[in-house]
C-alpha cells in the first residue's frame, strides 16, 4: 500500500509518496515525474513524517544529509544512476560526465542525463546537484528556477 502527504516548503507545496518500507517519491507541485495515483492520504505514516521532519531541517539550514529510508522503483540502471547520486557532497555539483564517471560507464551521458531526469524523490536524491559540463543549469523536473534556489541554498548564495 502506497501513503502520501502534502507539505509546504519555500518553494510551494511538496508532496510525499511512501510504502512501509520507505519513500517512494518526493515532488513539486509542477513536477513532470508524479503519478496521476498516489494511494492513501496518511500524513501520520512514520516514514513521511520522518521525510517531512528531515526536509524542515534541511531548508532551514540545518542539515546536510537525509537518512530516511527510500526505495523508488526504477531500472538497474536508474537505481545505480541514483545511488550516485547521494555521494554528491552537500553544496557541490557534478556534471552529467562527472556522474557517468562515478558509475564506472563513462560513455552513458546521455543515458546518465535521462535516469537523473526520472528520479522520483527530488531534493532528497539530489538531482539538482547535476549541471551541464559547461557549469549551466540544465533541465529539472521541478522547474529550473527550484534547481537554481536548491543550489544557491545549498553554497549559501543569496
Amino acid at each position: 500500500m502506497n501513503y502520501y502527504t502534502q507539505v509546504n516548503s519555500p518553494l510551494g507545496i511538496v508532496c510525499l509518496q511512501a510504502n512501509d518500507e520507505g519513500l517512494l517519491g518526493l515532488w513539486f507541485e509542477t513536477n513532470t515525474t508524479k503519478p496521476n495515483e498516489l494511494g492513501k492520504e496518511a500524513p501520520e505514516h512514520p516514514i513521511l513524517i520522518m521525510a517531512k521532519q528531515e526536509l524542515e531541517l534541511y531548508f532551514t539550514g540545518k542539515l546536510k544529509s537525509f537518512t530516511v529510508p527510500c526505495v523508488a522503483h526504477g531500472t538497474p540502471f536508474q537505481q545505480q544512476v541514483w545511488q550516485a547520486l547521494c555521494r554528491i557532497p552537500f553544496g557541490e555539483s557534478w556534471s552529467y560526465a562527472q556522474l557517468a564517471e562515478a558509475i564506472g560507464n563513462p560513455k552513458a551521458v546521455r543515458a546518465v542525463g535521462l535516469a537523473n531526469g526520472k528520479n522520483p524523490i527530488s531534493v532528497i536524491v539530489p538531482c539538482h546537484r547535476v549541471i551541464g559540463k559547461s557549469g549551466k543549469l540544465t533541465g529539472y523536473a521541478g522547474g529550473i528556477e527550484r534547481k537554481s534556489w536548491l543550489l544557491n541554498h545549498e553554497t549559501g548564495k543569496p
